[in-house]
């Protein structure tokens, strides 16, 4: 993929799991944070992980958006809002937003395997209302471990992709099938993530019965590539 991907909130254990993953792919990462120093030290230790090779950045999150064409949420839902709200002005015609958060009652205090009722439908229609209109959006990277993210073995999920842009559904696929053993699944439209958050909270509540960690979903049947 040409261009820098841009991480909003990669400081976190999603947002760092990713970009492990595309870093060791051979993308160029600009991890974001509220704090430019916190994201400039995980992309220290990334590298040093990965190797000096690695081309890993860290900023704070209006510089990720000013120098990366496409950019990937990963902050909690609570956080979702004011952070599309200040970076409004940022934004420019043409980049790409994949949206990776799941509006989980844990956001508000409550149980993390129960969701919350967003007026918009879904986490991912709440940002599409939130940046401009020449922004394309697509969600995807709900149900896939972060535990898992940040080992180096291969990832055992599908990755279902929901957008109404077609090129957003597109590099957010490229992006899911550079992680080993994930597969991108195309999911229909923007208005299926309230669906696919959904089952984020399913599968906290599997870990949690079963003591794991690290369950994600396959669907079967489909033509493998």
């Amino acid at each position: 993929m040409s261009g820098k991907i841009g991480i909003l909130g990669g400081t976190g254990p999603e947002g760092s799991g990713l970009a492990a993953r595309w870093a060791a792919a051979g993308e160029h990462i600009v991890i974001g944070s509220r704090e430019p120093q916190r994201a400039a030290e995980t992309a220290k230790l990334l590298r040093a992980r990965l190797g000096a090779n690695a081309k890993l950045d860290g900023t704070d999150n209006a510089s990720v958006v000013a120098q990366c064409e496409v950019i990937v949420l990963t902050v909690p839902f609570s956080g979702q809002a004011p952070l599309l709200k200040q970076l409004k002005p940022h934004w420019k015609p043409g980049q790409i937003l994949i949206d990776t958060t799941v509006p989980l009652a844990a956001a508000v205090g409550g149980a993390p395997s129960r969701m919350l009722n967003v007026w918009q439908g879904s986490a991912a229609q709440q940002a599409r209302e939130l940046v401009p209109a020449s922004v394309a959006l697509a969600a995807a990277f709900h149900n896939v471990s972060a535990e898992l993210l940040a080992k180096d073995g291969p990832v055992d999920c599908d990755i279902l992709v929901c957008s109404d842009d077609e090129e957003a559904k597109r590099v957010a696929t490229e992006l899911a099938e550079k992680i080993p053993g994930a597969r991108a699944l195309n999911g229909g439209k923007l208005e299926n993530a309230r669906i696919v958050e959904s089952l984020t909270a399913l599968l906290i509540g599997l870990n949690v019965r079963y003591q794991a960690h690290t369950a994600g979903i396959r669907f079967t049947g489909l033509p493998l590539k």
